[in-house]
């Protein structure tokens, strides 16, 4: 190596890719992104210059805290009480959560399937079509079926719209306050019975915090209209599981679509699994689009380097 060449890497940025997949295939995005950045994939050193910025999933313990000279933490999720919970990120150290096209994309995608999949029937033609029965049952247009929302953010405002769209009664439920055109909107804890009273379809999409854990409980499923579908694609610790079986059990639910879980992968002897009203997805409501998340992750890079505002930093006293 040259020293015209030693001196280039000498004055390089750095970035440290965590992840347990593939961060070789990140790193080639990343380098074509910011081709002035060292972007590594193996852990520094002690002793190693300083590594300001580090992109991790859900990294193994310690990783993050032996990282010299950290600036910023982006991460390859747009759920980050992981990162919190761990304690290995100092306060002062700013954490970036994903909110790119895709995942909001991916989403809108995988919650409206579930959500007109059970409007339209089609569960229930699928299991009559096992049994070889020709059954056409009532069915009802969108206009007549009322959807709640939980969660008015990057996930849950896109799905929210695009049910206005689609003609159905809309409410959507927030921290605060929000304005969606088409849906009646609400916020507070107060205000959640009243959003989610008579609704066909309840849709979970609310960061994982202490106020939202175990949210969804047996008071809140009373207030919904019998035979209601739910849809999880936020966290599993949103639910009480127990009491998620019993309203299935009972038919106050006819069902649910679930993507995520209080333990992943969901264990084999989890009631969930053989649940004859229950369909379950492997955590891939919404999975990262490696170039369109590089692309979202280089710009707010490129932004704190210029000391301009860096987009969607977690606010810690929210928890997200």
């Amino acid at each position: 190596m040259t020293q015209a060449s030693r001196t280039m890497l000498a004055d390089m940025k750095r970035l440290f890719i965590a992840s347990r997949g593939n961060p070789e295939h990140l790193a080639q995005l990343f380098r074509a992104e910011l081709p002035d950045f060292d972007v590594l994939t193996e852990q520094p050193k002690d002793g190693d210059a300083d590594v300001p910025y580090i992109v991790v999933g859900r990294p193994l313990p310690g990783v993050v805290r032996a990282v010299p000279g950290l600036k910023l933490v982006l991460s390859l999720n747009a759920g980050i009480e992981h990162l919190l919970a761990s304690g290995e990120v100092p306060e002062e150290l700013p954490i970036v959560r994903l909110v790119d096209d895709g995942l909001a994309l991916g989403m809108a995608e995988w919650v409206l399937a579930q959500a007109l999949a059970w409007h339209r029937n089609l569960f229930l033609y699928a299991e009559l079509q096992s049994k070889g029965e020709w059954a056409p049952q009532p069915e009802k247009l969108a206009n007549e079926r009322k959807v709640t929302v939980l969660g008015a953010g990057a996930l849950g405002r896109p799905v929210a719209e695009h049910f206005v769209r689609l003609g159905f009664g809309t409410h959507v439920w927030a921290r605060s306050r929000h304005s969606i055109p088409g849906a009646s909107t609400f916020s507070g804890t107060d205000q959640l019975p009243e959003a989610a009273r008579g609704a066909d379809i309840l849709v979970n999409l609310l960061p994982l915090t202490a106020e939202t854990a175990d949210l969804i409980d047996a008071d809140l499923l009373a207030v919904l209209a019998d035979g209601a579908f739910f849809i999880n694609a936020a966290r599993g610790g949103h639910v009480v599981d127990a009491d998620l079986i019993a309203a299935l059990d009972s038919g106050k639910l006819s069902g649910a679509a679930l993507d995520v879980f209080r333990t992943e992968p969901l264990p084999i002897e989890d009631p969930l699994w053989q649940h004859p009203r229950v369909r379950l997805s492997p955590h891939v409501a919404a999975p990262t689009h490696q170039h369109m998340a590089v692309k979202e992750m280089a710009a707010n890079i490129r932004r704190f380097e210029q000391g301009e505002p860096v987009r969607n930093v977690v606010d810690r006293s929210l928890g997200y």
